[in-house]
């Protein structure tokens, strides 16, 4: 059976080169690469894992864990997308993923160290979590194994994040509006255990602040990120604040949510009431009218959330704080004010 050793004398080049070149590491040349892996394929070279963990103590695979993962009927894609992102940073890098699904139910009968540790995995990527999630804390204060949180912004020794610009973004979308004249806007945000929900709220009256636009917290509705929630706010708005003549929801679910209670009621968007999104998902863009919504790359979240803890493993001297940006797509749900 062939060895490492009898890739590196046909190669000219030593035992770690041939291994940084087989494990994808970007510091080997494209060249050196290529006549390694053929040479890899003419000796019929299959690393064994079992026994490349058993002399490292690492397994080369990544837990991904998804918090309330569950089916929307295909309009929300926003976990599929991060998952993808993970997937392929996870092969460049010749690491396997282990997905588990979790809630905080499960959460208290089993904790985050020994999910990991039963599945033997070097490290963990964790989406989804609440701010009040029994894993979150464990993570923060208690474990010493390494993770990398999506779209929640905590950092240490071994611990990651990767999110967007959530107050960038929603910013953006408010700026949108007003310079379009609308001053009267109301909110249907997620819920108040979402993290990304306070900062788009922060993002929302740092916007009206600049404008020198005062913030009402009557305004202010949360619709559970869900399409049903959406339609209860927009309806409560429409009864409670008639004269609202735009609204930014923080998720495109619960937009077009609004979208369909402002149909209900015979109020033509965006002739009558302007609606901004968050998220751009695909069903975004093929609605009518198509939805104004903040762009956010879900694949690029997942990318580099296994880069970054893929590097963390490794022990690469990086920053663990990523921040992506978010993008304003104006479509055909907004519309300037006469």
């Amino acid at each position: 059976m062939a060895t490492i050793k009898d890739i590196a004398r046909m190669a000219g080049v030593s035992t770690t080169t041939v291994s940084r070149a087989l494990n994808g590491y970007d510091d080997v040349s494209q060249d050196t690469k290529r006549r390694i892996h053929e040479i890899a394929e003419e000796l019929d070279y299959s690393p064994n894992a079992v026994a490349r963990s058993l002399v490292s103590s690492k397994t080369r695979t990544i837990g991904v864990i998804f918090s309330g993962l569950k089916y929307t009927g295909g309009k929300d894609n926003l976990a599929f997308e991060i998952l993808c992102g993970i997937n392929d940073r996870a092969n460049e890098m010749n690491y396997d993923i282990l997905l588990f699904s979790t809630s905080p139910s499960k959460q208290r009968i089993k904790s985050y160290y020994n999910l990991c540790k039963e599945r033997n995995v070097d490290g963990a990527i964790i989406f989804g979590l609440k701010v009040d999630d029994p894993y979150l804390e464990e993570v923060i204060k208690k474990s010493n194994f390494p993770c990398v949180l999506i779209d929640i912004p905590f950092s240490n020794e071994i611990l990651g994040n990767v999110t967007t610009d959530n107050i960038e973004g929603v910013r953006l979308a408010i700026h949108h509006l007003m310079e379009w004249g609308h001053t009267n806007i109301a909110m249907i945000n997620g819920y108040a255990e979402a993290h990304v929900s306070e900062q788009r709220l922060r993002g929302f009256k740092k916007a009206l602040m600049e404008r020198e636009l005062p913030f009402h917290a009557s305004k202010i509705f949360d619709g559970q990120f869900s399409e049903e929630g959406g339609e209860q706010a927009m309806m409560r708005i429409l009864d409670e604040h008639p004269g609202v003549t735009a609204v930014f929801c923080s998720s495109d679910l619960m937009a077009l949510g609004a979208m369909r209670a402002l149909e209900k009621r015979g109020r033509k968007v965006p002739d009558s009431v302007s609606v901004v999104g968050y998220d751009d998902i695909i069903l975004s863009s093929y609605c009518s009218p198509k939805l104004t919504t903040v762009h956010q790359n879900k694949y690029e979240m997942g990318w580099a959330s296994a880069k970054l803890l893929i590097e963390m493993l490794e022990g690469t001297d990086i920053d663990h704080n990523v921040v992506l940006k978010n993008e304003l797509i104006v479509r055909e749900s907004t519309k300037r004010l006469l």
